[in-house]
């Protein structure tokens, strides 16, 4: 048996010695914490040194040897960036935990803190030096193909080919916009037409090494296009998506300021700081792109976009190509009527692709016209019981009513329902409503409400809800049917509005229980010829019945109608009399009579002493105007009269004595702050003339059959500073327009010439003035006091046979002399029936806003101010006759070859 050796070893020894280890091992965490931060910090730099080698050789392979990275060094670059953030953060910890040290670093004030720390310095430093050791890569890429977009499911675009060419030129072209913004209204096509741009980037030959899209919606979250963003550069984990934001946009700024990129940013609401996202903003040098679409207009101002773009909805050919591919040939030849009632169907779309579609697709397969004609009811009828658009369309057009920045904003969209489809308002009227309405702040001063309705205005136009047209609104019949719904449907108080404008209605049912809920009723352009009922109408605030054939409106129609706000009877040239019930109106604020054959305003009216509007303007029949009348109205701010009584010649004399009498009244009523108006006498215009104040809110004005009328100062205006509309009318004795304002002085100096009405020499003079007419003043020779008016846009000149020339080049002053500014701002030009008129002015003007040109019975006016140069855009239409046309000289033959297309004979 072989020999056995016993060693016998205490079991308290072994603890002992095993203690002593773990807690040698312990402090030294504490005592070596300092060395141990050092060596972190040497051994981070180390691997920043090899990792920018790495991304250097990465960088190569990408841009010169066309290879992709390989997911290894792709992770390990991506553990990189994660230890580099953990490093940073425990060094700034570590240098805290230092100054607790006491002991020569032995021990610590807070030991189990620094030992903590201590631990996690050696284990940090272990990973970096496991990093750096596995940073030796002898490849950085391999040879496949690198996939840079990601393609992205779409259908063909119809009739958006022009946009689409705009925007790849832009991000072919280095030169052109870094930053892109689609706008246009719901369902337009933005999000099609930027996908289609997207996927051309996979086929086609390009510059950019990243190609990112984004989904943002309405409720923007950064950090969610980080992580999109992150993703395609290829380094997203879950430790890199629990980093700060601050700490992801340090990253990708990292990545992208190397590369050359586009970015789609699709629906957006709102300003995205790029740079706090960590996006490089694109500038000329990076060649870098952004393209985003929006609703709202302003988004793109406020994105800073160099180029913007409006995506319209398809012009017919195109919307009716494209409802024919979702219905599908075999529906639409199945019948020889479909097609015309198909097209029918596809109008009511107005050019929306979303309804197209969403309207094609559900009239697929529907084979009798019966079918057919049923969804043309519907839709006129009520839109959101059409099968998808309660579903499809309205919700996507929903967004950009609740992305409005207040409830009176969406309110005043709302009203516009109340007008006819594809109706052109008014901006001025709208805005009138809207005060009438009270949806605009209560300003003491009128021009403040007025400037907010223009903002609210601006803001549904930048949002696409409504459409510019100039000195009007538009709102498009998917819209309009979107703000029915809302009202109506989706309200919260439903059936608050009643429209049936433009429904060529006759006559009236009153359904009681449905008219006791309503708040706003439109039954505008219809054919109604009586209202003889009795409605109990409790909470209507607003009633359109303007533009019908009415006669009479009964006694009591309007007895129970407290609530009443907004009436407009404008254009019922039939209606002679107002009901004497129109006096219960007691809260009425807004009354529109003008265009109407009312003769006589019933005394009663006066009981409306809450009236604040009042129009009756082109009441041409109106003769008669109680004595104190007007006055009564003490709160009356808008007060239009222009052209009142126009037709009355067999009263003139006492419409003449009323008219005296009128603008005596009119000093009563303090809170005037906008006049429109027709005086008929000397003594009246002496006492228009005479009051500042009246001068002062004046905005239209028209002198009308002043028979001993002989020299009209116009300087006398000067202090109108609101006047937009001038007309002089059948004032046969008036020789001269005297434009000498005041004895000359330091000041004022006048042109000396042979001429008696001097100059003035301030050319400012009337600067509102937009429109001028001049009719039947047959002694006038010229209108030279126009070079006065620098912002007319219409002149019409009509009967009068002394004129010889408009502006004479001998009255004009020295800072007149060789000016081509005049007429500067003129759109519309009428000349008719001026036998002696042989021009405009003795040299050539530019024209630049110039649109219209209608000349009718000048026989000596055979030349225009016109050269090739003048009125550049060429879109202007010259009517006349063709033997006039055929007559002309011009300045030479360059000139009249430019203007060779633009004639129409009459």
């Amino acid at each position: 048996m072989g020999s056995f050796i016993s060693i016998s070893i205490p079991c308290d020894t072994i603890f002992i010695r095993c203690w002593d280890d773990c807690v040698n091992q312990r402090a030294s965490y504490i005592s070596n914490l300092e060395d141990n931060l050092v060596s972190l910090e040497k051994a981070l730099d180390e691997l920043k040194a090899k990792r920018d080698d790495v991304m250097s050789r990465v960088y190569v392979a990408e841009h010169q040897q066309k290879l992709k990275p390989l997911n290894e060094v792709k992770f390990w670059l991506s553990n990189v960036i994660l230890v580099e953030n953990e490093v940073a953060e425990l060094m700034q910890i570590g240098s805290e935990e230092i100054k607790s040290l006491c002991f020569k670093g032995c021990c610590s004030k807070t030991c189990l803190s620094s030992y903590k720390v201590g631990e996690r310095v050696v284990k940090k430093l272990v990973d970096v030096t496991s990093l750096i050791s596995k940073g030796e890569f002898n490849e950085v890429a391999s040879s496949v193909g690198l996939s840079r977009v990601d393609v992205r499911p779409s259908e063909p675009t119809v009739g958006l080919e022009s946009t689409f060419d705009s925007i790849w030129s832009c991000l072919q072209e280095t030169e052109e916009a870094g930053i892109v913004g689609l706008h246009g209204m719901g369902g337009v096509g933005k999000t099609t037409v930027m996908k289609q741009i997207n996927n051309k980037f996979s086929i086609a030959a390009n510059k950019f090494d990243f190609v990112f899209w984004v989904l943002v919606s309405k409720d923007l979250n950064a950090e969610h296009i980080q992580e999109e963003v992150w993703k395609k550069i290829g380094f997203l984990d879950l430790s890199w998506k629990n980093q700060s934001c601050e700490n992801k946009a340090i990253d990708i700024f990292r990545i992208l300021t190397q590369k050359r990129f586009v970015l789609f940013l699709d629906d957006i609401w709102e300003r995205i700081d790029l740079l706090k996202i960590g996006i490089p903003y694109p500038t000329l040098k990076n060649g870098c792109k952004v393209v985003f679409s929006t609703r709202s207009e302003e988004v793109c101002y406020k994105m800073k976009a160099a180029m913007i773009i409006k995506v319209e909805c398809l012009v017919w050919e195109k919307a009716w190509e494209l409802f024919r591919k979702k219905v599908g040939e075999e529906t639409l030849c199945v019948h020889p009527d479909i097609p015309e009632l198909a097209k029918t169907v596809a109008k009511e779309c107005g050019g929306l692709p979303l309804a197209l579609i969403t309207t094609g697709h559900a009239m697929a397969g529907k084979k009798t016209p019966q079918e057919w004609k049923h969804a043309i009811a519907t839709l006129k009828r009520n839109a959101s019981k059409f099968s998808g658009m309660e579903d499809e369309v309205f919700p996507i057009l929903k967004f950009s009513y609740e992305n409005l920045r207040n409830d009176k904003i969406r309110s005043c969209f709302l009203y516009c329902a109340l007008f006819p489809e594809d109706f052109y308002i008014s901006k001025a009227n709208l805005i009138d409503y809207w005060i009438g309405e009270g949806m605009l702040d209560q300003f003491v001063d009128r021009i403040e409400a007025v400037n907010e309705g223009y903002d609210f205005m601006g803001a549904l136009i930048r949002a696409n809800l409504l459409e510019d047209a100039g000195i009007s609104v538009k709102m498009h019949d998917v819209i309009r049917d979107l703000a029915l719904w809302l009202t109506n449907e989706c309200g919260e108080v439903k059936d608050s509005y009643l429209v049936k404008a433009g429904a060529k209605l006759t006559e009236i049912w009153i359904d009681s229980e449905r008219w006791e809920r309503v708040k706003r009723m439109s039954l505008m352009s219809n054919k109604i010829d009586m209202l003889i009922q009795k409605p109990n109408c409790p909470i209507i605030q607003t009633l359109f019945l303007q533009q019908n054939y009415l006669k009479v409106i009964g006694i009591d129609f309007f007895t129970f109608m407290p609530s009443l706000r907004v009436l407009d009877l404008s254009k019922n040239r039939d209606l002679a009399e107002l009901p004497i019930g129109i006096s219960k109106l007691v809260s009425l604020e807004h009354l529109n009579l003008s265009e109407t054959g009312i003769r006589q305003l019933p005394v009663g009216l006066t009981a409306l002493t809450n009236l604040k509007y009042l129009n009756l303007e082109y009441t041409r029949q109106l003769y008669k105007i109680p004595s104190q009348w007007i006055s009564s109205f003490s709160k009356l701010q808008v007060l239009r009269m222009y052209g009142y009584g126009a037709n009355c010649t067999d009263e003139e004399v006492t419409l003449s004595r009323e008219n005296e009498l009128l603008v005596e009244e009119l000093h009563d009523l303090k809170n005037l702050k906008m006049l429109t108006i027709t005086v008929r006498s000397d003594y009246a215009l002496q006492r228009f003339l005479s009051s500042k104040k009246l001068q002062s809110c004046a905005q239209s004005l028209s002198i009308h059959t002043l028979i001993s009328l002989k020299q009209l100062k116009i300087s006398s205006l000067r202090n109108m500073n609101c006047l937009e509309n001038l007309s002089v009318d059948d004032c046969e004795q008036i020789e001269d327009f005297n434009m000498k304002i005041a004895p000359e002085s330091a000041e004022t100096q006048f042109s000396r010439n042979p001429y008696s009405s001097a100059i003035i020499s301030n050319r400012r003079q009337f600067e509102s003035l937009r429109s001028v007419s001049i009719v039947r003043c047959h002694k006038l020779k010229d209108l030279t006091w126009l070079c006065h008016a620098p912002n007319i846009t219409s002149l019409v000149v009509l009967f009068c046979v002394g004129i010889e020339v408009i502006i004479n080049a001998a009255k004009l002053g020295n800072e007149f002399s060789g000016s081509i500014n005049l007429l500067e701002r003129l759109e519309n030009l009428t000349l008719r029936v001026l036998p002696e008129l042989k021009s405009i002015y003795i040299n050539v003007l530019p024209f630049p806003c110039l649109r219209k040109i209608s000349v009718t019975a000048c026989q000596k006016f055979n030349k225009l101010p016109l050269n090739s140069n003048s009125a550049m855009a060429r879109r202007i239409v010259i009517e006349g006759e063709e033997d006039w046309w055929n007559a002309l000289q011009w300045e030479d033959e360059a000139a009249r070859t430019a203007f060779l297309t633009c004639f129409r004979s009459y």
